[in-house]
């Protein structure tokens, strides 16, 4: 007798978009669904290549798209095929440059995303990415040569030195052959969005995370060419950073100050002006600031964040509390930038608002967050777009600062003739 077996069809889960975003820290795929995409991950070695299984998936473009968004730049890609690996089961393979370590997550749906695969790749020995920056920058410390004593003049040769008493007083040079340390400023300049979270979008299209790392480019052009100051760059291409990974980020180069630059947007078109903002411990200064913060601190779910990484620090340095003395500076650096950029552009306040950004926990680094101008509004769009206006605004950031410093100069720190990026490796 023959026995008919009927095999029910399978409800594929549809990818609308698959996204690709690679950078020096790691390379992020994203593929959005309209339902959580039951998947497998695994890497195989002789060459390395890392497998992406998604089950009860059919391929269509958006998959398909992904083998052209391969840049020859990727550091950790170098390809991507795809396949009906089963019925029902997509294969995705990547073919790799070096060994790396594999993170997947699901994010909820937000915003406009719906559901969201994340698949992040790590190399299998992570190299600290501010590192690098400060490899291929100023060094923590300059070295200032030591002064070389002038031969004693022909006619006290013979005679010996007429010698004078030693004023106490008087300021004490470097001895000969012994070279005199002068530590530089480093000023962490934070591009806020990037990656997944593009941030406030303008009328015409124009995406924050393209104005904040435009203008963030150009402030540490404008630092490093100071010579007492240094600039880092907390992200410097197309990739989201988490929120607690910026403080760390900045405390890691032991940073004097943390400038975070942003776009501002509101729901009505007509708002506009500068704004200049500080932590506060007590609650915001204002609905809109308040309203402002809960905006920004919103990003780590849009930009995504894998909240089952077990990494304390990270977990914990968004609840940790800045010092008062903390605020306090972070007030002074405010005001005086507050001051210079509104010679460039209306202000939205006249004063400093606060309110509990996480980006600005960092509880010893002065930090602040500038809101150069409203995205959302027209005009204030065309002026972020103008390299012109871009530069203006990095320079009044920049003078801000120095006005900061010529009141509150930096304290020393321990062991300043070492480099650090010895230390935080």
């Amino acid at each position: 007798m023959l026995l008919l077996v009927c095999i029910p069809g399978f409800a594929a889960t549809d990818i609308v978009s698959a996204r690709l975003w690679p950078a020096q820290e790691y390379t992020r795929l994203t593929l959005e669904s309209q339902s959580p995409i039951t998947h497998n991950v695994f890497t195989i070695s002789g060459p390395d290549r890392l497998v992406l299984d998604l089950e009860d998936t059919d391929s269509n473009a958006a998959v398909e798209s992904l083998s052209s968004k391969i840049s020859p730049d990727d550091p950790y890609v170098s390809g991507i095929r795809i396949g009906r690996f089963k019925p029902g089961t997509v294969r995705l393979v990547l073919d790799l440059k070096t060994q790396v370590k594999p993170q997947t997550f699901m994010l909820q749906p937000i915003g406009e995303y719906g559901y969201r695969l994340v698949l992040d790749i790590y190399p299998a020995e992570p190299a600290d990415p501010i590192v690098a920056l400060l490899e291929n920058n100023k060094p923590a410390t300059v070295i200032v040569p030591a002064p070389v004593a002038p031969p004693a003049p022909a006619d006290k040769m013979a005679t010996g030195p007429n010698l004078a008493p030693a004023d106490p007083k008087a300021p004490k040079k470097p001895a000969p052959g012994k070279p005199e340390v002068i530590r530089l400023i480093t000023i962490a300049i934070d591009a806020g969005h990037g990656g997944e979270d593009p941030g406030a979008k303008g009328r015409s299209g124009t995406y924050e995370k393209h104005i904040t790392l435009a203008i963030a480019k150009k402030l540490k052009t404008l630092v490093d060419a100071e010579p007492s100051m240094r600039g880092v760059l907390i992200r410097d291409g197309d990739y989201y950073v988490p929120l607690a990974a910026r403080v760390i980020r900045a405390r890691k180069v032991q940073a004097d100050l943390f400038v975070s630059v942003h776009a501002d947007a509101f729901i009505k078109p007509h708002a506009r002006g500068s704004s200049v903002f500080a932590l506060s411990e007590r609650g915001a200064t204002s609905a809109a600031a308040g309203w402002l913060a809960k905006t920004e601190n919103e990003a780590d779910l849009i930009g995504g964040v894998n909240i089952d990484v077990d990494d304390p620090t990270l977990k914990n340095v968004l609840f940790d509390l800045a010092q008062t003395a903390t605020i306090n500076d972070s007030l002074k650096l405010a005001r005086s930038v507050l001051g210079e950029i509104g010679d460039i552009n209306e202000l939205h306040r006249s004063h400093v608002e606060q309110a509990g950004f996480a980006v600005l926990k960092a509880p010893d680094i002065p930090s602040i967050l500038v809101e150069t101008a409203f995205l959302t509004n027209p005009d204030e769009e065309k002026r972020l777009k103008d390299e012109k206006y871009q530069d203006k605004m990095a320079q009044a950031i920049l003078a801000g600062i120095r006005k900061y410093f010529s009141a509150n100069p930096p304290l020393a720190r321990s062991k300043l003739a070492q480099n650090e990026t010895s230390r935080i490796r």
